[in-house]
């Protein structure tokens, strides 16, 4: 039985003293309590907002090796990249699937100059890659793939093959090369499985969200509720440090001393409505550089088109968004590929941004900043020795936090006992592979909770196999605004999912955001919801709305005119930007 939010504070309360803080509730922080966890540690975990609140809420969605590290000679770090990206194919296959990539190439030869000068230690400026810099790299990415492949080889296409095939690219696009990725559907929901696993492996380990560090005083740290303002103090053997892109500002609240250990950059995305742009990538991933060289991508994602990103340093993470600038380039970036196909600002249907924690660099070109991890004690060293994870990308969370677990161990004086390289993650436990075992699980699935064949499949697909802890009533019905979803099905999540706040619902519990199901009905029916399993009273209900509101126009651009829109037209691509003379929309109060 999942505790609640008060259940989780009593257990805290009651603890005091513990072997293992970590601070931090994004992929690597998760990774780092999961591993520690395995091999019975008494860890705690806390977060201040949301689990998978920050930049692990903003990732591309790619699971991938990283091809074009093999450039700055990053070759360990693809290896392992690949190595973690086929077991999570393997571990986590309700969420990770394969991801055809396709790279347009406009000559042989572009690149090659620059590659075999950055190879030796140059700094050449970015540009365009040609057919023959990407065959040798994907050669290389083809070899370190095959320890456990998952995955086929790559192949090329000539100019008559790719003429023929992809019609819609520019003129100029003479080859292609295809090679296989790897893509996550709900990176927030791997998350909080690997919080669920860890939990029910050690009986001691406790993960709240919410709960951030004030201060440490000696040996206590005292930790601040964000919902209630209550502080609660626990001593800790070892603190780690998994703040993300906030490590340095987290140093500082630990030690009173500045690091500069990050030197973050900004990644944006857009979710993009474009039926014709679909057609013409089909299943495959459109991987490209543009003019400067950036590298773009763009596939299909929930029925619309993900494309991304861009890479900007930044002084501080907080308050990131995609501004208005960043969205132009995306789009300008997809027409020197795909000139024919007319896009606009109206066909975003949501934007998101996120700050990659990259390890300080005086890099000359951020794409040339490492994406590796490590992991650096604090030093000079405090009354609790602090161990800071710098860097790290979603594709190895899992390496990285076995790095961190075992550096944490050996300062306890304690041996691994558990490997986590084979272990399922939460609803890829038992999940079918084959279309035959599909249907063959459906089919009892269905028998075994009483709901159709059809709705255990799309309960399948966003849950995995956890889909059979929710059972739903005889009469369980759909919601009005979101009919995929039933009332059920919410307060299973509500109950299940450590729900603290209505955006935790609806922004990381949820993926409406990204299909365009998001509408000013869908919120107040999802609030009324929460209201109900966290007992809330009218005015936090309204609070609840109200703050997320604010928070979906300052940072996703979403105002709330245009999720009103959504309730009539039932449209997604709708502009984001509200008319400065357009009357606020009323917002309905809660009955």
């Amino acid at each position: 039985m999942t505790l609640t939010r008060a259940e989780r504070l009593d257990r805290l309360r009651a603890k005091g003293r513990i072997a293992v803080l970590v601070v931090g509730g994004g992929i690597n922080g998760i990774s780092t309590f999961r591993e520690l966890a395995l091999q019975g540690i008494d860890v705690v975990l806390v977060e201040r907002g949301d689990f998978m609140s920050g930049a692990s809420a903003a990732p591309s969605r790619m699971i991938h090796g990283g091809l074009r590290y093999l450039e700055n000679g990053e070759f360990g770090l693809v290896k392992e990249s690949l190595l973690e990206r086929n077991r999570l194919l393997r571990n986590a296959p309700h969420y990770v699937s394969a991801l055809p990539t396709l790279v347009p190439l406009a000559d042989c030869f572009s690149g090659t100059a620059s590659a075999i000068r950055r190879f030796f230690g140059g700094r050449p400026k970015p540009g365009p890659r040609g057919a023959l810099i990407v065959r040798l790299g994907l050669a290389l990415y083809d070899f370190y793939a095959s320890r456990e492949r998952q995955l086929p080889k790559s192949r090329f296409f000539g100019r008559r093959a790719t003429r023929l095939n992809w019609p819609a690219f520019h003129p100029d696009i003479s080859y292609a090369a295809l090679y296989h990725d790897a893509k996550i559907s709900r990176p927030e929901q791997l998350g909080l499985e690997l919080i669920a696993d860890a939990e029910a492996a050690c009986a001691d380990a406790l993960a709240l969200n919410h709960l951030g560090l004030a201060s440490l005083d000696g040996t206590v740290a005292e930790l601040i509720d964000s919902l209630t303002g209550e502080r609660i103090t626990l001593t800790a053997e070892v603190i780690v440090n998994a703040s993300g892109a906030w490590i340095d500002q987290t140093n500082a609240l630990l030690s009173g001393r500045q690091t500069a250990l990050i030197g973050g950059t900004k990644g944006s995305h857009l979710v993009l409505d474009s039926p014709t742009l679909l057609e013409a990538i089909g299943e495959r991933m459109v991987y490209f550089a543009n003019r400067e060289g950036r590298v773009c991508i763009l596939f299909a994602h929930f029925g619309h088109i993900l494309a991304g990103s861009t890479d900007i340093r930044v002084d501080t993470p907080d308050g990131v968004r995609c501004e208005a600038s960043e969205a132009a380039y995306i789009l300008e970036s997809i027409r020197g590929v795909f000139p024919g196909i007319a896009l606009s600002e109206a066909d975003i249907v949501f934007r998101f941004a996120g700050v990659r924690p990259l390890p300080r660099a005086d890099a000359n070109v951020n794409a040339e900043i490492s994406r590796d991890h490590s992991c650096e004690w604090s030093t000079p060293p405090g009354p609790i020795p602090v161990l800071n994870l710098v860097g790290g990308k979603w594709t190895t969370f899992r390496a990285f936090g076995a790095q961190a677990a075992d550096t944490v161990l050996t300062r306890l004086g304690i041996n691994r006992t558990r490997s986590s390289e084979a272990l399922a993650i939460g609803g890829g436990k038992d999940f079918p592979r084959s279309e035959a075992e599909r249907r063959d699980w459906l089919r009892r699935a269905a028998t075994s909770t009483g709901a159709s064949v059809e709705r255990c499949a799309a309960l399948l697909e966003r849950y995995g196999t956890r889909m059979l802890d929710f059972t739903p009533d005889v009469d369980d019905i759909s919601l009005a605004s979101l009919p995929d979803y039933s009332r059920d099905e919410i307060c299973w999540i509500l109950s299940n999912g450590q729900v603290a706040t209505l955006a935790d619902l609806v922004l990381r519990r949820m993926t409406i955001t990204f299909s365009g199901g998001l509408s000013l009905d869908a919120i107040q029916e999802l609030a009324a919801l929460a209201a109900a399993a966290l007992d809330w009273n009218e005015a936090r209900t309204q609070d609840e709305i109200d703050r997320l509101l604010t928070y979906l126009d300052h940072f996703h651009v979403l105002a709330a005119a245009t999720l009103a829109a959504r309730n009539t037209t039932g449209k997604t691509h709708v502009s984001h930007q509200e008319s400065p003379d357009e009357p606020p929309v009323r917002r309905r109060q809660m009955s």
